[in-house]
């Protein structure tokens, strides 16, 4: 159990995407689900049934989430949508402020080694400062590499971009405010 802990553990850290809250890293994970099918041989972990994890700051849900750890000790995590609900996530900014990232998709995979997150089919970004919405972007396929703070958009949902595949939109907020009046 200690080892599912760890792994779910490391899974949520790598989803937090740039500037989440560092602190959360050093925080306990709960693991809420309706079922766990542990696999210590194979080192494969899968909780399904209403799956929540949190940790600090951070929220994610997702009707199932799968943990492997690969040979050399690194964990690829999947978590999926079912039941018409998507799979989502919210944590806290490091920064000043009341500042979130949240986020949604059907179907999220991590790769710890690559620090790599892929967010397939209806994928959607987002920032918040308090509860209102500022920077987003959505489109089939987001892929995020933490370690250069990097992100793609593709139009189809295997990753690629295809023409007639789809459009993606980015929506930001202006960083400057509107000058006063009569000045």
């Amino acid at each position: 159990m200690k080892k599912t802990l760890l792994a779910a553990a490391l899974m949520l850290g790598a989803l937090g995407f740039a500037s989440a809250e560092k602190a959360d890293s050093y925080k306990p994970t709960e693991i809420k689900y309706g079922t766990l099918d542990a696999d210590d041989v194979r080192q494969i972990y899968t909780f399904t049934d209403d799956v929540t994890l949190t940790r600090g700051t951070l929220l994610m849900k997702a009707e199932k989430a799968v943990v492997t750890y690969t040979p050399d000790g690194y964990q690829l995590a999947t978590l999926t949508a079912g039941g018409g609900k998507r799979v989502s996530f919210r944590q806290k900014r490091d920064g000043p402020g009341d500042q979130w990232i949240e986020g949604e998709a059907d179907r999220i995979e991590y790769d710890e080694k690559s620090e790599l997150v892929k967010m397939y089919s209806r994928a959607k970004v987002r920032r918040l400062e308090g509860s209102k919405p500022s920077d987003e972007v959505q489109g089939e396929f987001i892929s995020y590499d933490s370690r250069r703070e990097f992100f793609s958009v593709r139009n189809t949902s295997t990753g690629d971009s295809k023409t007639g595949g789809g459009r993606g939109t980015m929506v930001l907020q202006p960083k400057r405010t509107e000058p006063a009046a009569g000045k």
